[in-house]
């Protein structure tokens, strides 16, 4: 899959080298129901509670194609999803954590429209969720999702009634 020329880079990679260095991607098109200034501070909100520290993070809204392309190639999965993570860095501290998170715009407003929420919501408690699988947490168990959605609700009440 390639990668369009259009990119947010926060933060200035010159001005804040100590800070981590988050590229967000939207070859999809989509017109994203949010600033894309949001996801660093949902980035630093999951870095400090859960005690953990992104040193490099890429997200990439795609289209379905591109989700099913990187579902089939990787994951030997051929169906459309809304989110897949990966974890690129061998750091056991959690403390230097590299990784790409790919979001598939159309599924998740198709997500928001079933579930009867907002697409910033929507759009907001996908990415959550990938960086918590990239802190570190699974959601196999009906326990494990529970413990998910239960943080993502943290996380999302601090940023839903703002723009």
């Amino acid at each position: 899959m390639t990668l369009p020329s259009m990119k947010t880079m926060f933060p200035d990679p010159d001005s804040h080298p100590d800070l981590p260095k988050l590229e967000i991607f939207n070859p999809s098109g989509a017109t994203l129901p949010f600033k894309c200034s949001i996801i660093p501070k949902l980035l630093f909100q999951i870095e400090k509670h859960e005690h953990v520290r992104f040193s490099n993070l890429e997200i990439v809204f795609t289209d379905e194609d591109g989700i099913v392309e990187i579902n089939s190639k990787y994951l030997e999965k051929t169906y459309v999803t809304d989110t897949i993570s990966f974890r690129y860095d061998e750091d056991d501290s959690n403390q230097a954590i590299e990784g790409t998170i790919y979001c598939c715009a159309p599924r998740i407003e198709e997500q928001a429209r079933e579930l009867h929420i907002k697409p910033r919501e929507e759009y907001l408690r996908i990415i959550a969720h990938a960086m918590l699988h990239l802190a570190g947490y699974s959601d196999k168990t009906e326990e494990e999702k529970k413990r998910m959605t239960d943080l993502e609700n943290v996380y999302l009440s601090k940023f839903l009634s703002r723009s």
